[in-house]
């Protein structure tokens, strides 16, 4: 979800790759099957970032065969699970894990806080009945 419905064009495993001196970013578009092609062509903006589509049978698959047939020397994971339990990946790859530092406000309680309560408030709000369609005046 972080590529995809978050909108972001980096992750956790391309700031730990750049960290450790990663040579060079593969993009496994031309490699890309199935369910996980069909993710790049809604998703446009992840770029060059592989997204751990996985929640069917039919995507796990279409993963593993994403990343198998990427040429490429390493594979570096960056979900919160370590895909290898679900996925056989036929070339090196190391697991990244990251936390939330919080440096400032607000802090994300106090963000989730506002959008919890808008959504309530929302809920709660009384429906407005639609406008009703004047009849025609007769002549």
């Amino acid at each position: 979800p972080t590529l995809t419905h978050g909108e972001m064009t980096f992750g956790a495993g391309m700031v730990a790759a750049e960290k450790y001196g990663c040579a060079d970013f593969v993009d496994p578009r031309p490699w890309a099957v199935g369910e996980i092609k069909e993710t790049f062509e809604k998703y446009p903006d992840i770029g060059i970032l592989l997204p751990a589509m996985g929640y069917s049978a039919q995507q796990i698959k279409d993963l593993e065969k994403t990343i198998n047939a990427t040429e490429c020397d390493s594979v570096v994971i960056a979900t919160p699970i370590d895909l290898r339990r679900i996925v056989k990946i036929k070339k090196p790859a190391c697991q990244v894990q990251y936390e939330l530092q919080e440096i400032g406000v607000p802090t994300i309680a106090e963000v989730l806080e506002g959008f919890a309560t808008k959504k309530a408030a929302k809920k709660a709000a009384p429906k407005k009945a639609a406008p009703k369609k004047a009849a025609p005046k007769k002549k």
